[in-house]
């Protein structure tokens, strides 16, 4: 298990520890301009490239698709985001944030002054940026890169396709669907312009959405194995530079303050969601075994990239994302034999 779960990191732990060393040699803008480089054409390019990969046969279990498989996703989606949204709105009532966001909303409107009780920063309350990035980190971040990398030696090849499809289904629907609305939400949710058909604007212009239907489409048509062999290789190299990315924003968080922000998130992804799935799969749909642990695996799967990603092109709280991030996988080698236990 230690040997599988060095190898499933080592791509995380690479590219991240070059990020956080060459961070001060890089100019301010680039981050910026890599991670929308990731939105607009690595992602994308990456999604196309799966999609093209696989074949309806390979989530075959007999002669049916394992329809609960997509059903248990969509339903964590929903379960996930009821949990984060119940837990922030608490952490927004707490007396500590409502007397900070009113201290805020009156410096607005105050030149500095020394009578202020204490200098007002936006970081002492929930802005709506860091907000949106709380739900990201805590149910949208992509998921499946190290789920399918350990999947494989603790579950049988006949409950793969269950870990297979919630990864494709949770990546495209997750993060490139209802992350993007979150994001777009969040981002302008101090304008009056904010509006429903704003969102919809948004999830119909996500790239990443149409190079996977696309690929999806193609699947079958062949390409040069010129074209094949670059794809193939696009993957890898997007992935490093995603994690690139990542160890950037970690060497700029500011100390214990960036991170605090980033456990709740963490606990909510990597600890409290997985369980509600392994609960609700066992006793509402009846599953054990290997595919309830798929299922449990999957759902508890750390945060990766995609969640940064957005904040990148959307401006929100990149800190939170990016020490959730760490967190979540840190809270992943704790809890793996917690689940093994109780759901295998």
């Amino acid at each position: 298990m230690t040997e599988t779960l060095f190898h499933a990191y080592m791509p995380l732990i690479l590219w991240t520890s070059l990020g956080l060393f060459i961070c001060r040699l890089l100019p301010n803008w680039l981050p910026r301009l890599l991670g929308r480089g990731l939105y607009w054409i690595g992602v994308p390019l990456e999604l196309f490239t799966l999609a093209r990969q696989t074949q309806v046969s390979e989530f075959n279990n007999g002669n049916s698709l394992p329809l609960l498989a997509p059903i248990v996703t969509l339903g964590t989606l929903v379960l996930g985001l009821f949990v984060a949204f119940l837990i922030l709105s608490v952490w927004k009532n707490l007396p500590s944030q409502k007397l900070n966001t009113e201290t805020i909303r009156r410096s607005e409107f105050l030149s500095p002054s020394p009578c202020l009780p204490f200098p007002v920063s936006s970081s002492q309350a929930l802005s709506p940026q860091t907000q949106g990035s709380f739900i990201l980190a805590a149910v949208l971040g992509n998921t499946g890169f190290v789920g399918l990398a350990i999947a494989p030696f603790l579950i049988n090849s006949d409950a793969m396709s269950w870990a297979v499809l919630y990864s494709i289904i949770h990546n495209v629907t997750g993060p490139y669907g209802l992350g993007v609305v979150v994001a777009s939400y969040f981002s302008h949710s101090q304008k009056a312009s904010n509006r429903w058909w704003m969102q919809l604007r948004e999830v119909l212009t996500v790239p990443s959405v149409w190079a996977f239907v696309f690929g999806c489409l193609t699947s079958g048509v062949p390409l040069p194995k010129v074209i094949e062999s670059g794809l193939q290789d696009s993957v890898s190299i997007i992935i490093a530079l995603a994690f690139l990315l990542t160890g950037i924003r970690l060497a700029q968080l500011q100390g214990w303050k960036s991170i605090k922000l980033g456990f709740v998130p963490a606990i909510i992804k990597a600890c409290i969601i997985p369980l509600l799935v392994g609960i609700a799969t066992t006793f509402l749909l009846g599953l054990s075994g290997d595919r309830r642990l798929a299922m449990v695996l999957m759902s508890g799967m750390p945060s990766a990239f995609a969640g940064l990603i957005l904040a990148e092109e959307y401006n929100l709280d990149r800190d939170l994302i990016a020490s959730s991030i760490i967190l979540s996988t840190l809270l992943l080698l704790l809890m793996l034999p917690v689940w093994i236990l109780l759901f295998s």
